[in-house]
């Protein structure tokens, strides 16, 4: 049997965005190429019955956003095999024949959602302030000009600095003839979520307060396409923050996903309904402490858009909800009544209803299984197997199998945590504590190859959820609000004891830690608090909350949301930096970061970097081009190898 190594992600596959179509499941298969270093997304079908697969789409390096039209006659799907490779709406008839493209926009299209009958697309796109189709910009050679900006969210990691200049539309493509027209422009990004059955109204998400841009969050609008105006769905509750759920067959009822903001950016996500008639808004999950929605981490998903709330019936809806490291999923009514229905040791990844609403196609995931392919039924819970797109790997691979324990956490709080064990079995090996980002995620019943390599490499790994993240409650979450670095800290130290006291074959002297965004925060606070780790890597990390403020795309929000604090507090925000412990370091420090990081801006792991050689502590810090904050999960491939090996070797030499 072989071991996982780094390059074993150019040999394995993952499934996702499965579509269920009478007999049919449809889903998308990401690899990847490590010959033209990228991804390529393909799309392919499985015959329920006979297991027989197909292949579909244009060839294309990137498909997306698959959808069977309501009539029946089309696989539809967003795709860059264009002449421009923007992305387009393409069609090909599930009937048997070619991919045509439905849509050419020179910006591409960025959503799409058919009509109730099947004869038109409404999709969204955008275009330069000033553009129409006759003096549209040839891309003629100019000469470089400033970038002027004047509003607070001008940058997003992973796309950059936004344009200031853009329209964006909400257009109508008809199917047979190909004309479009313009249903809605604004000059700021909306989401377009629902098109009604008559076509008169549609639904989509926008800013909160879109007079102040310092009001956080955003809600869902019911836009009158014949009077062109917008209203608020959650005045009930202003400060609420809102995205579109599920609109129920007879279109009296809509599922939306929120929260009232009591406890900011860590308030619970939660199921509310929405009374078409009436125009009220109530909470359906009340009683349930549970965070709707999946909020575990792992490295080895791609062009995954995640369980959606999906009505049953016209009373009864399914969500999916993160709990205890899981993805679990209960039933809802619009009655307030709430009830789990599957309940398993796995990561359901992505999922449609089939036509009788009691089978699921759910691309799931474990924490030895990469990417399969199932059904389930809602009734019995019973599993059908419907393909493993890594069959040859898993058998001819070694796995480590995590263990699952919890412990004591700061206050006795119970906390949970996984070690995964050396492949192979010694006397004495080392160990790292590896801290998820976040902190508002979890761990859990997922595949996570960088794990499973370190467990090849002869390392064991603590994976631990310690109060700050998602799974465990509202307290649990909220508690850590105001106070990184404290119980939090504390957690993670306690579950390190506690795996090393189980598990005495771990060599003491060769503990090492590592974390990337909120762990690479912790890993800097760690090394300027002990010196019981032989050396630590931080990455995409935060060490200075002060200038995090005004450098990161989301600074403002969430030094004043989730440290309590803003620039007029400047020595609370500096205790809680890991800066201000430099001078206690002696751990070797491994900094990685991303130079197109706009979430944790690279400023941040120099400034770490440069802390650390003031105090003569062995430090290294590995920059990499092109990569945003996500480099370590869908970064570009042959980066995402030099960033495990540059770990490794930082291990191996310390």
């Amino acid at each position: 049997m072989k071991k996982i190594e780094m390059e074993s992600l150019y040999d394995m596959k993952n499934i996702s965005q499965p579509v269920h179509w009478e007999d049919t499941v449809f889903y998308l298969e990401t690899k990847m190429n490590k010959e033209k270093n990228r991804y390529d997304t393909g799309i392919q079908s499985i015959d329920v019955q006979t297991k027989e697969r197909k292949e579909w789409g244009d060839g294309g390096k990137t498909n997306t956003a698959i959808q069977v039209s309501p009539n029946g006659k089309w696989l539809s799907y967003l795709s860059n095999n264009t002449k421009d490779e923007k992305m387009q709406v393409m069609l090909m008839p599930l009937a048997g024949g070619r991919a045509v493209q439905l849509t050419e926009e020179k910006e591409g299209v960025s959503s799409y959602k058919w009509t109730a009958n099947g004869a038109g697309v409404y999709y969204q796109t955008n275009r330069k302030q000033g553009e129409t189709d006759e003096n549209e910009d040839k891309d003629e050679k100019k000469l470089p000009e400033p970038t002027v900006i004047d509003r607070l969210q001008y940058k997003l990691d992973g796309m950059g600095v936004l344009p200031q200049d853009r329209m964006h539309q909400i257009k109508k493509v008809d199917v047979a003839s190909k004309n479009t027209q313009l249903i809605v422009e604004y000059d700021r990004p909306i989401q377009l979520n629902y098109v009604a059955k008559d076509e008169s109204y549609l639904l989509f998400g926008d800013r909160l307060n879109v007079e102040d841009e310092w009001q956080y969050g955003g809600t869902v609008y019911w836009y009158d396409v014949a009077a062109k105006q917008a209203r608020p769905l959650t005045t009930q509750i202003p400060d609420g923050v809102f995205q579109y759920g599920a609109m129920n067959e007879e279109e009296d009822y809509l599922l939306l996903l929120g929260n009232d903001f009591e406890y900011a950016f860590v308030s619970q996500t939660k199921v509310y309904g929405y009374d078409i008639r009436s125009q009220s808004l109530t909470c359906l999950t009340e009683e349930a402490d549970v965070e709707v929605g999946d909020l575990l981490v792992a490295d080895f998903q791609q062009q995954v858009s995640g369980l959606e709330v999906m009505w049953v019936n016209e009373e009864e809806f399914l969500f999916p909800a993160t709990e205890h490291g899981k993805i679990q999923l209960y039933k809802g009514s619009r009655e307030g009544v709430v009830e789990k229905v599957y309940d398993k040791l796995v990561h359901l990844v992505d999922g449609s209803l089939a036509d009788d609403k009691q089978t699921l196609a759910v691309a799931v995931s474990t924490l030895v299984k990469p990417s399969e392919l199932w059904l389930i039924n809602l009734e019995s819970g019973e599993e059908t197997f419907l393909y493993n797109p890594n069959e040859e790997f898993c058998r001819t691979h070694t796995f480590a199998e995590p263990e699952r324990f919890w412990y004591k956490g700061a206050d006795d709080w119970d906390i949970q945590g996984w070690y995964v064990p050396p492949v192979e079995a010694k006397e004495k090996h080392p160990a790292v504590l590896y801290i998820h980002g976040g902190p508002q995620v979890a761990y859990g019943e997922s595949f996570f190859h960088e794990m499973q390599m370190l467990a090849a490499k002869g390392y064991g790994v603590i994976m631990l959820n310690p109060r700050g993240g998602n799974g465990y409650g509202q307290q649990f979450v909220a508690s850590i609000l105001g106070d990184y670095g404290n119980k939090d800290y504390e957690d993670l130290m306690l579950g390190t004891d506690y795996v090393l006291e189980q598990h005495p074959e771990i060599d003491q002297d060769k503990v090492y830690v590592a974390g990337g965004s909120y762990g690479g925060f912790m890993t800097n606070w760690i090394v300027g608090h002990t010196d019981r780790f032989r050396a630590a890597v931080t990455q995409r990390s935060i060490s200075n909350w002060i200038s995090f403020y005004g450098t990161s795309d989301i600074g403002p929000f969430f030094v004043q949301f989730q440290l309590q604090n803003n620039l007029s507090q400047v020595e609370e925000l500096w205790k809680m930096s890991p800066l201000a412990y430099a001078e206690n370091a002696k751990t070797p420090l491994l900094v990685i970061h991303g130079e197109n990081d706009l979430r944790c801006p690279q400023e941040q792991g120099e400034q770490i970097y440069i802390a650390m050689k003031r105090q003569r502590v062995d430090t290294k810090l590995v920059t990499f081009p092109q990569s945003s904050h996500g480099l370590s999960r869908e970064g570009l491939p042959n980066l995402r190898m030099e960033r495990l090996q540059h770990i490794v070797e930082w291990f191996e030499i310390h």
